[in-house]
């Protein structure tokens, strides 16, 4: 059984020839893997980025297997990734790499038994409609469930954009009555003011918490009577960065983490959280709405001194929520309200976080080996009842 979890049930690598505005040829690399089916089609999404190669897809596509099973969506794990820069790349090159890479991997996605990409690092809802666009073209008619993420014009789900920050935040919300801690008046440190932390911190300051420092990978800002995000979100708007927000004062990017403050949310990259700095995080919850950001010693060092960590496969689970209201609402050709989404949403994250939490207290376990517990367990289960075949 650990071999069948461990090894990936199907991986591509294809050639992606690309020609160049100028006229000139590149041929870049692409990957898809599809971790694990057994309970559904596989699902993940699609990256584009220079350090991209097929261990990490590999990897994270052993994650998606893990979110999707916790929170019981009926789907495997899948990733994809094409090793590229885009920021070197004009729009239409970048169409023309999605459209090839589609072309390339077309036996292996598709909307109801296969395969359903999705954006992530590098991609977004343009590169979604680009690849749905293809796979149709192919079909001879339009297939609005071959990806999710999507334009709400071609089929997108209300609320998607926002699904991940919202989840974090519910989780974070959640964490935060457990300790015994009201959310108004609680304070909040976000790291990372991108796709994820820029909406937590908004949702936060929304419920009632107090966001006292936020950062990007510029710097910075921090004030102790709180941060107005609505203001900071203009500020970014028009500077690109949180740096020189006039409330607030600048501080170092690595001092956020270890301020006093009742919640942190680290929402920018992996491995900020180290063993060189866990034993200084005073915030008593932490709440991961990036992937892996705390590494595994400073996990054993966090829960030494206590601190309740919320794993990122539970608190960053809404993208993969709303993106599985988004397949099932194009698959039936009907579209929910905003509201509707948002309220499901918060029954999918608010079911997930009990059931986490019980296996943490049945197996007296931190947060994130009780999630995997569930995850891996559900799975594995899913293997012994559908059998070997032949």
């Amino acid at each position: 059984m650990h071999r069948l979890l461990a090894s990936p049930r199907r991986e591509v690598t294809v050639s992606i020839p690309l020609r160049r505005d100028d006229g000139s040829i590149e041929v870049l690399t692409g990957h898809r893997v599809q971790h694990n089916f057994s309970r559904g089609p596989a699902k993940g999404g699609l990256r584009y980025s220079a350090h991209v190669d097929l261990d990490e897809v590999r990897a994270l596509a052993m994650w998606m297997t893990w979110k999707c099973a916790l929170m019981d969506l009926p789907y495997g794990g899948a990733k994809g990734g094409v090793t590229i820069d885009p920021s070197r790349y004009s729009t239409a090159e970048l169409e023309r790499v999605t459209r090839r890479y589609t072309s390339e991997i077309l036996p292996m996605i598709g909307p109801t038994t296969r395969d359903i990409p999705a954006p992530d690092v590098g991609t977004d809802e343009h590169t979604m409609a680009w690849m749905m666009d293809t796979y149709s073209v192919a079909s001879g008619h339009t297939v609005l469930g071959t990806v999710t993420g999507k334009p709400v014009s071609l089929g997108g789900s209300l609320g998607r954009a926002s699904a991940t920050s919202r989840g974090v935040v519910f989780t974070a919300l959640a964490a935060l009555r457990h300790l015994g801690l009201d959310a108004a008046g609680s304070t909040a440190a976000v790291q990372g003011f991108g796709k994820v932390g820029r909406g937590a911190a908004r949702f936060l300051a929304e419920a009632g918490v107090v966001v006292i420092a936020v950062s990007d990978e510029h710097g910075a800002i921090w004030n102790p009577d709180g941060i107005d995000v609505r203001a900071l979100e203009a500020h970014v708007e028009q500077t690109g960065s949180v740096v020189d927000f006039g409330p607030a004062t600048g501080i170092d990017n690595e001092l956020l983490l270890t301020l006093e403050v009742d919640l942190l949310v680290p929402a920018a990259v992996e491995s900020v959280i180290h063993a060189g700095n866990a034993g200084s995080v005073r915030a008593p919850v932490v709440v991961e709405g990036a992937n892996g950001p705390t590494t595994t010693e400073a996990d054993r060092i966090l829960a030494e001194i206590g601190t309740l960590v919320v794993p990122d496969i539970l608190a960053n689970a809404g993208g993969v929520v709303v993106s599985y209201f988004e397949w099932v609402q194009a698959n039936q050709a009907y579209w929910w309200s905003e509201a509707e989404v948002e309220s499901k949403l918060a029954e999918r994250m608010d079911n997930a976080w009990c059931q986490v939490l019980a296996e943490a207290d049945r197996l007296r376990l931190p947060l994130r080996q009780a999630a995997t517990c569930l995850a891996v367990r559900r799975v594995a289960e899913a293997h012994r009842q559908r059998g070997l075949y032949p």
